[in-house]
């Protein structure tokens, strides 16, 4: 009932007490501990062992007599910490050949004794990186030991490269290393070694940087994304006003090219806010659940319409004569609307039903868990792989056609233009989303990623705009007449 009880202490007293009041708390926990796993110790002739596992403590108690028949005691484990000791060496130097020890670790014992009461010469953040361990001798009379007892020690977070283990123990009011030492140390756990028993506890001490180097690295993909993001949203806005101000050839449809512009605008404008004013959106849960719900339509329905600009384009190439009359006869403007936006509302409308609790996460995106995330991944997975098996037969295609030119045409300039062409309409068609499923910690593939699926704007803008001479022509007349109304002004 006492260690039960001692949970609630453990998670509540570190509020408000200062660090006068946290010290005298954890030194009275730690006495009330003793005396309460020291009743556990009974006479034996030969060896005995009790253990226990509440929700605020871990212990084992492990007991020898004068008839013991070990050569040393096993190994006293908890789950995030065991003990080595010489307790066979120690019964022996005891008038009655017997003694005892009781080793316990505390699950939120840092809320009490604070890594910040271990005072360095220098400034630094200090982490406690293991629980809290006691280890004692009740009702033993002669507690010298006869070896180092070695104590193992599990990270319960991640180790900072740049830091700096130190195995303490508890002297009254603060952590020192005094009579410790770090025997060994990996990524998952630390072995100290200590000539006294006592409380023992691991410390990380890390330098006092602003931001540490994940943290930095994190901020600076967030710039580079604010960034990219942004100038992405400008060339959709200008590639969307040249789509509705410009007067096109009638065999040229740009609905697909419209509307990838028009949903990838929203959905990037959109998750752009509401990462700019998270800490606005993130505790209105509603709020947080409904804008990733249309975060997840808009990015889905931008997919569907990459696939349909896929297939119009694999119809262009494979019939260049009779394109226009095929797109009216077969996939008329409104069959493509239907389509673009209906796929993705059934597939989120299907969503919301089976898991409505799926939407909302940290960062007001799908929640990872439940395998949900797949209700987004599993439609993009497989357009993804449509689109590059469209893709793979278009440049296939294409270049047979190419080849049937007439030779007099400047081979040269029109191979050039045609492998830019090629190689954009790679982002357009968001085969360069594929690399999201390879990014796997990397860096390099993480900006690579950022950088060109933040620029699908930029790339329709440069192919079906800038790159195209009709076009250009309606930009220069455009520019003469804003030239000439400047000049008469």
């Amino acid at each position: 009932m006492v260690f039960n009880a001692s949970e609630n202490i453990l998670e509540t007293s570190s509020s408000s007490a200062n660090q006068t009041e946290l010290a005298s708390s954890g030194n009275r926990m730690l006495k009330i501990s003793e005396k309460l796993v020291s009743t556990l110790v009974k006479p034996t002739n030969t060896s005995d062992n009790v253990s226990f596992i509440l929700a605020a403590v871990e212990g084992q108690v492990f007991m020898v007599g004068p008839n013991v028949t070990l050569d040393k005691i096993p190994r006293l484990d908890t789950t995030n910490s065991s003990v080595e000791i010489d307790l066979i060496g120690i019964a022996r130097n005891n008038n009655d050949r017997s003694a005892s020890v009781a080793f316990l670790s505390y699950n939120k014992m840092e809320n009490l004794l604070k890594p910040d009461f271990f005072n360095t010469p220098n400034k630094t953040n200090k982490t406690m990186m293991s629980t809290v361990i006691l280890a004692t001798l009740p009702k033993t009379t002669n507690t010298e030991l006869t070896k180092p007892v070695n104590f193992t020690l599990k990270h319960i977070r991640e180790l900072d490269p740049n830091g700096s283990l130190s195995c303490v123990y508890w002297n009254t009011s603060e952590w020192v290393v005094d009579g410790c030492s770090i025997l060994k140390t990996n990524s998952s756990f630390t072995v100290c070694s200590c000539v006294h028993l006592s409380t023992f506890a691991l410390i990380m001490q890390s330098p006092l940087n602003p931001l540490s180097s994940r943290e930095q690295s994190n901020s600076l993909l967030e710039q580079l994304n604010l960034v990219c993001v942004t100038i992405g949203l400008v060339f959709f806005s200008l590639a969307l006003l040249t789509f509705a101000l410009c007067q096109w050839s009638p065999g040229v449809n740009n609905v697909a090219r419209v509307n990838i512009c028009i949903t990838l605008l929203l959905a990037h404008l959109l998750f752009l806010l509401t990462q700019q004013f998270l800490s606005l959106i993130r505790p209105d849960q509603v709020l947080c659940a409904v804008i990733s719900g249309v975060l997840h339509f808009l990015f889905l329905s931008g997919f569907v319409w990459m696939f349909i600009e896929a297939v119009l384009l694999f119809i262009c190439v494979t019939n260049l004569s009779r394109i226009s009359s095929k797109k009216r006869e077969v996939l008329s403007n409104g069959f493509l609307c239907v389509i673009g936006y209906t796929v993705s509302l059934v597939v989120v409308s299907v969503s919301v039903g089976l898991v409505p609790e799926g939407y909302g996460s940290e960062h007001c995106w799908i929640k990872m868990d439940k395998g949900f995330i797949w209700s987004f991944l599993g439609p993009v997975s497989v357009i993804l792989a449509l689109n590059m098996i469209l893709f793979i037969s278009i440049i296939i295609r294409l270049s047979s056609t190419l080849q049937n030119l007439n030779a007099e045409i400047s081979q040269m300039k029109q191979t050039k233009i045609m492998a830019f062409k090629t190689l954009a309409q790679f982002v357009v068609l968001g085969c360069s989303w594929i690399l999201g499923f390879f990014i796997n910690g990397s860096k390099e593939l993480e900006i690579t990623f950022l950088i060109l699926n933040s620029q699908q704007g930029t790339f329709i803008f440069l192919i079906y705009c800038i790159l195209n001479i009709e076009v250009r022509q309606q930009y220069r007349k455009c520019f003469r007449r804003l030239c000439c109304g400047l000049t008469q002004h």
